[in-house]
């Protein structure tokens, strides 16, 4: 091992000194983890998804396979050729902003501020 790999070992060595710490449900000692479900309703959860069959996290899932449409092809085809500018205006360059700039209908967007859940504030 050549003298500079040598002193760069001793040096990360001792800038981290060894420690290295893992994080843990009782990282912060004074919160104890709970559980809010018993060992037997993790396993029922457990036993419910194998026996579904359905990973969602795996690669082959196909979210879409149970997916029926309500809207006939007509309909869809109406209401694409209808918003077809708009998609088009929000794609370009500058992502619809002339568009939004020359838009003569103005909406007040509703806001909803923290503390308020059910108030609307205009």
């Amino acid at each position: 091992m050549n003298r500079y790999a040598a002193a760069l070992l001793a040096v990360s060595a001792a800038a981290f000194g060894g420690q290295v710490l893992a994080e843990t449900p009782n990282a912060v000692p004074e919160q104890k983890f709970v559980s809010t479900k018993s060992r037997a309703d993790v396993q029922a959860e457990l036993a419910q998804y194998k026996q579904a069959g359905v990973n969602p996290w795996a690669t082959s899932y196909n979210q879409l396979r149970g997916f029926k449409s309500t809207n006939s092809r007509e309909q869809v085809t109406a209401e694409f050729i209808a918003a077809r500018d708009v998609v088009a205006a929000f794609g370009r360059e500058d992502s619809g902003s002339a568009y939004l700039a020359q838009a003569t209908q103005r909406v007040p967007s509703a806001t909803t501020l923290a503390g308020q859940a059910d108030a609307i504030v205009r």
